[in-house]
């Protein structure tokens, strides 16, 4: 079995490489961070025109057609660039949800303008403090309306769209919770920035008030589909992760070898060289794992379920160990707002909580295996 990406791949990976050194330096991605603008419109669009928006999108729908290796691929190296744009929430969630369950007429409507850059898509899932569960969904749908409150949702602030997750019964299982696509800019619908730890991946909450929605899925199986989009978009993240984490250990040992304290490098110092070693460590295992979740997504194997939660567990320890690791490396300078090494740190805990904690992925992964092997 080979878990390694094709010629090709290689080949779409340098190129996105080469686009995001380009356009997204981390000059910038501070543009963003420190301005007023939500996200890099000129980046999204240049995205979208290399086709990087679509890749995993079938070509009835307006994308490349590729498949979620090469999206794999894409997402590393927008982690690596720690790039400003709404690719996750639009990409790994909402596009991922319509390709499940969207019907003829919804992935009609949605997909071609993800691909465009025309439409920036969310998952509306969470309802304030909690992790994924279907007895935190209280947002309820009726009539073809919805009501109540979301928050925090993904780049709600921009986006065109959303998948929301409400209540539709009262048994107390998981049926009760259903899908919906809405049109934020319709009515029925307030939206309101929240303040967060990463201002480059904007939070909002948005609020529903007998905003017209249509079912995305059939009655009932809501949770069914939710499960799904977030195990693939696990996955995903982990690629984005491990990009992050690598890109943080190369700043880290480019300042080590470049730095002179008592008349050394600061590499050749004991310590410093353990820290980078362990990075480079936390770093490999959640490739590995990221590689194997890879391959159960794009061959939508039955292992997936336990190969995302490893992915996410792996990729999420990885990147937060070497965003931190990659400040002590730079000493007293990288606590400082003008070095780089803040904006990894951002991301990797803004990223940590994205799908739900680490504790959730790990319960899942336990909870998993457990009825893997009961079987």
């Amino acid at each position: 079995m080979n878990f390694d990406f094709s010629d090709d791949q290689k080949q779409l990976r340098d190129q996105a490489r080469k686009f995001l050194a380009e356009k997204c330096s981390p000059k910038a991605v501070r543009a963003v961070l420190d301005g007023k603008a939500p996200y890099d419109k000129e980046l999204w669009k240049g995205l979208a025109e290399m086709g990087f928006l679509g890749v995993a999108i079938p070509e009835e729908f307006g994308g490349a057609g590729a498949g979620h290796l090469e999206l794999c691929v894409i997402a590393e190296e927008m982690g690596r660039a720690n790039a400003p744009v709404p690719f996750s929430s639009t990409v790994y969630l909402a596009a991922e949800a319509l390709l499940i369950a969207g019907n003829d007429a919804q992935k009609k409507k949605w997909l071609p303008a993800i691909a465009s850059g025309e439409a920036i898509g969310t998952l509306a899932l969470f309802e304030g403090k909690g992790n994924p569960a279907p007895k935190n969904v209280k947002l309820t749908a009726a009539n073809g309306v919805l009501n109540g409150i979301k928050k925090p949702v993904a780049d709600g602030a921009i986006a065109d769209f959303a998948v929301v997750a409400a209540r539709t019964g009262s048994s107390g299982r998981d049926s009760d919770v259903s899908l919906f696509l809405v049109d934020l800019k319709a009515g029925g619908v307030e939206v309101k920035s929240l303040t967060n730890l990463d201002p480059t991946r904007g939070q909002a909450e948005i609020a529903f008030k007998d905003a017209k929605a249509e079912p995305l899925g059939a009655a009932g199986e809501g949770w069914s589909i939710l499960t799904q989009v977030l195990d693939r978009a696990a996955v995903l993240c982990a690629f984005e992760q491990v990009g992050g984490s690598d890109r943080a250990l190369e700043m880290g040992r480019d300042y080590a070898l470049d730095r002179i304290a008592f008349g050394r490098q600061i590499g050749s110092f004991q310590a410093v060289k353990h820290m980078l070693a362990d990075m480079y460590v936390s770093a490999t295992l959640a490739r590995s794992n990221s590689y194997y979740g890879a391959w159960a997504l794009s061959t939508n194997a039955a292992e997936l379920p336990e190969a995302a939660a490893a992915a996410r567990i792996s990729a999420t320890q990885a990147f937060q160990h070497c965003a931190k690791n990659n400040i002590q490396v730079h000493g007293g300078m990288g606590f400082t707002w003008e070095f780089d090494c803040h904006m990894y740190y951002r991301r990797a805990n803004a990223m940590a909580l994205g799908l739900g904690s680490l504790s959730y992925w790990e319960d899942q992964l336990i909870d998993r295996m457990r009825k893997k092997n009961a079987a």
